[in-house]
């Protein structure tokens, strides 16, 4: 599965680690909630990234406490009319200031992968039938929004009535 970062294909320097097998002494990790529930202390206390892998139906209320702890938080799709992770995505930017990795995992498909990014995931498991490289020209397939989200793009209508379009007689067309 290729790992879609920041707009590019890149190598994935994160391990997802399963609840019974032993966590690494380096390297980023990526552990279930239950597990970091359970050994939370033990896996702040590494000297190497930790991330959380949500289930699907958690929402972000479920690591507030933790989010200055966590490195990663990897969001679940498990099939693609599911659109809690999205919801999930956008409080995690907005509402709790979560500044980390946010990937979506799962069923990662090319035509989701510009709605995401709008809801603040910076890095994708894509799963998709396209070539990983060919995917990438989803994120400039909405050249217009029509309203602001997490990615903090300019509106449609926030750049219609910019001053820099107003004619001079004050009226902007």
């Amino acid at each position: 599965m290729a790992l879609i970062k920041d707009r590019e294909v890149v190598e994935d320097g994160w391990t997802h680690i399963d609840d019974e097998a032993p966590v690494p002494a380096e390297g980023g990790v990526i552990v279930s909630i239950a597990r970091w529930r359970d050994e939370r202390e033990t896996l702040a206390g590494r000297n190497a990234p930790v991330g959380v892998r949500l289930e699907p139906g958690d929402g972000p209320e479920v690591v507030q406490e933790d989010l200055g702890r966590l490195d990663l938080i990897a969001v679940p799709f498990d099939h693609f009319k599911d659109g809690r992770g999205y919801s999930t995505a956008r409080l995690l930017r907005e509402r709790y200031g979560f500044a980390g990795e946010l990937r979506a995992v799962g069923d990662v498909l090319r035509d989701q992968l510009a709605f995401m990014a709008r809801c603040g995931f910076d890095a994708f498991e894509y799963a998709g039938k396209t070539e990983a490289e060919a995917a990438l020209t989803a994120f400039d397939d909405i050249s217009a929004v029509y309203q602001t989200a997490a990615d903090r793009r300019t509106s449609a209508a926030t750049r219609r009535n910019h001053p820099s379009r107003a004619f001079s007689n004050g009226t902007s067309g």
